[in-house]
């Protein structure tokens, strides 16, 4: 397993490894959400066995020490890649075999109707299988395939959409801004405004923020589309007025790895001066520090106000630039990466409704999972609330990705 014809060990990839074909697309559609179900399967077994083994051959390979550094080199990052697969699959294993050993001896405890002994073997049982599940979620998550971006920081903008009746479209965006704000401080990330345009009676038009911290688009990716809002306006409408108004806004989630290498030609770029808005006392009146940059051959446009200096924000406009810019690159390998999957989690398009904030029924609804939470305020908190509400889709989508993987051990067929 692993030779290649002329005697070194070749790494295979993940996909390679399966000699098997599975036969059960129905039936993972249906049960993708639950790990335990999953783990039970035979054909997952197999693969997971197939893994194993492989695992042992690489370990006796190392440990042989016959090959040359860029073998070992090789064997070292494939033991690497296989090892926390192996130790949670030796791990269930485990914990499978205790569970056997209980169930054996609580139907003997059971026949001597010893209740004392039984109630503690149950709850030992209890305990077990709940380390099971949460084994075989770890597992699962370490199969899902790392979308290349995960660990990367990113540029994250607001805008306001638009609406009749009031302005809740600008009070929601400032309310989804400072949401994402203090999730950041939650999750210990830096958060850099890079432009802010407040509305005239306190809202927001849009705003824009660097993030930077451990694994930001990761968990931040999937909020990107539009937000929806329900409320009936507090202040500034007439009685017949008081009703529940609709509203949007927009959110824009840039993966921006620490090495953006995208040049810019100055040639392609026109440059306009403005003076800054908002609240900023002489200096706002006085001087056109705010820079905007457009990029001829896109026409994308970026602008930056938050700094004093021209100088200053021309340079955080052009590396805002450079990130729109690398973006579209990323989306096209985005594209052709998920051209063949059969669920997505939101094609991330701005037109899309994503999530409904109903305030009159204090409801969050997550329209791609079709999941409802409670309580809008805490959500809108960026704390633990909105957390749950992010891992439980990225638990969604990591299950969905491995739906996906495991369908495609079936195309591939026993490609070793």
């Amino acid at each position: 397993m692993g030779l290649h014809s002329c005697g070194f060990w070749r790494p295979k990839s993940l996909l390679d490894t399966a000699k098997f074909t599975l036969s059960f697309n129905g039936w993972l559609r249906k049960k993708h959400q639950d790990s335990r179900a999953l783990w039970k399967h035979e054909a997952v077994q197999k693969y997971l066995e197939t893994l194993s083994k492989e695992y042992q051959q690489v370990n006796c390979l190392l440990n042989a020490d016959s090959k040359n550094d860029f073998e070992q080199r090789t064997l070292r990052r494939r033991h690497a890649d296989l090892s926390p697969l192996a130790t949670a699959f030796q791990e269930i294993k485990e914990a499978e075999r205790e569970v056997q050993e209980l169930e054996a001896m609580c139907r003997e405890l059971d026949s001597r109707d010893e209740k004392q002994l039984l109630e503690l073997a149950l709850e030992e049982k209890e305990t077990l299988d709940k380390k099971i599940g949460m084994l075989c979620r770890k597992l699962f998550q370490l199969l899902v395939p790392k979308e290349k971006y995960d660990k990367s920081h990113v540029i994250l903008e607001v805008t306001a959409g638009r609406t009749t009746g009031g302005d809740i479209c600008q009070q929601f965006a400032k309310e989804m801004f400072e949401m994402y704000q203090n999730y950041a401080d939650y999750k210990c990330w830096t958060f850099d405004v890079l432009n802010y345009t407040p509305a005239e009676i306190g809202g927001l038009h849009h705003a824009a923020a660097h993030i930077s911290g451990d694994d930001v688009y990761r968990h931040l990716k999937y909020e990107g589309g539009t937000h929806r809002v329900q409320r009936i306006p507090e202040t500034g409408l007439s009685s017949r007025m008081q009703r529940i108004h609709t509203g949007t806004m927009s959110v824009i989630v840039l993966p921006q790895p620490e090495e953006v290498d995208v040049k810019v030609d100055p040639k392609d770029l026109r440059i306009d001066t403005f003076r800054a808005k908002g609240a900023g006392g002489q200096h706002v009146n006085k001087t056109d520090s705010a820079v905007r940059l457009v990029h001829l051959p896109t026409g994308l446009v970026v602008e930056c106000q938050q700094e004093r200096s021209q100088q200053m924000n021309k340079e955080i406009a052009l590396r805002t630039l450079r990130a729109k810019l690398y973006q579209q690159i990323i989306e096209k390998q985005l594209s052709q990466e998920q051209s063949a999957r059969k669920l997505q989690l939101g094609t991330r398009a701005q037109s899309e409704r994503i999530r409904t904030y109903n305030f009159t029924q204090d409801r969050v609804t997550d329209h791609r999972i079709s999941y409802d939470a409670r309580n809008i305020k805490e959500i809108l908190s960026g704390r633990e609330e909105l957390d749950k509400l992010i891992n439980r889709l990225l638990e969604f989508a990591e299950m969905e990705a491995l739906t996906e993987y495991l369908e495609n051990l079936q195309s591939v067929g026993g490609g070793c």
